[in-house]
């Protein structure tokens, strides 16, 4: 493993009286996958929210690759290197898959968004976001507009998205939730290969077991806000305070 890409410290943040993430420190290393874990209003989707900056933190830190992120908008986090799937779907919904694919490619590589540039002839764009559609299987929809795409298309645009923006950290959070069983397998092999790269982070918010046995490195277990467990993905299932108390059914029949 490398070194700390991601790191949260003390992080914390309060909705009046109620505190949804509790003093959370935790590092992530580039070419590790921690799958994010715990019961239902356990502070995992907020503890995301707050790494990728849709809320802002009552208390602690987010950095990235050791620069304070803390105060820092959507926006120049995702510029910085935090990419989340959803912040970046549905960027211009009348246009097609294709052309909102490429938007990104071309955005990624400092040649702005500007429509315009979609009728030009930038080879080099084009080929790219066609490489990038083969690989999630959206060749056949290419030409669709994205407002028409189905769930499952959807998600798989978003994975999409994220790989054409290239992020040092993936976020996921439950990236196969009303999938088929023919679309999920797809998605899953994609984050499978982002990890194999090695040199990025992923973040994964998951519910389902058997994805979590297959792809997380590491998992942390979150409950009340707080970070309650953390370590390899056999040692913290086989936790009898984790399986009791935080995951309940979920590893009992996962």
């Amino acid at each position: 493993m490398t070194d700390t890409l991601l790191d949260t410290k003390d992080l914390s943040v309060r909705f009046g009286g109620h505190v949804a993430v509790d003093a959370v420190t935790c590092g992530f290393r580039a070419g590790e996958l921690t799958a994010i874990v715990g019961p239902n209003g356990a502070g995992k989707t907020t503890y995301f929210n707050l790494i990728s900056g849709q809320i802002a933190a009552s208390a602690g830190k987010v950095r990235l690759e050791g620069r304070d992120i803390t105060r820092r908008g959507v926006s120049e986090r995702c510029r910085l290197g935090i990419g989340r799937a959803f912040q970046l779907t549905n960027l211009f919904p009348g246009l097609s898959v294709f052309e909102n694919l490429r938007l990104v490619v071309q955005a990624k590589r400092g040649r702005g968004t500007s429509l315009l540039r979609l009728a030009g002839a930038d080879r080099e764009v084009a080929r790219e976001a066609e490489a990038i559609l083969s690989q999630v299987r959206l060749e056949p929809f290419a030409a669709q507009p994205v407002s028409e795409l189905s769930h499952g298309n959807q998600r798989k645009l978003e994975v999409a998205l994220l790989i054409a923006l290239d992020p040092l950290v993936y976020m996921f959070d439950e990236p196969t939730a009303g999938m088929s069983i023919d679309e999920a397998p797809v998605v899953l092999d994609l984050i499978a290969g982002l990890k194999a790269r090695a040199d990025r982070t992923i973040l994964l918010v998951e519910h389902k077991m058997d994805v979590i046995r297959s792809l997380a490195d590491r998992i942390i277990v979150l409950h009340n806000g707080a970070l309650a467990a953390d370590g390899p993905p056999a040692e913290v299932m086989a936790s009898a305070v984790v399986q009791e108390a935080y995951m309940g059914r979920e590893l009992d029949h996962g």
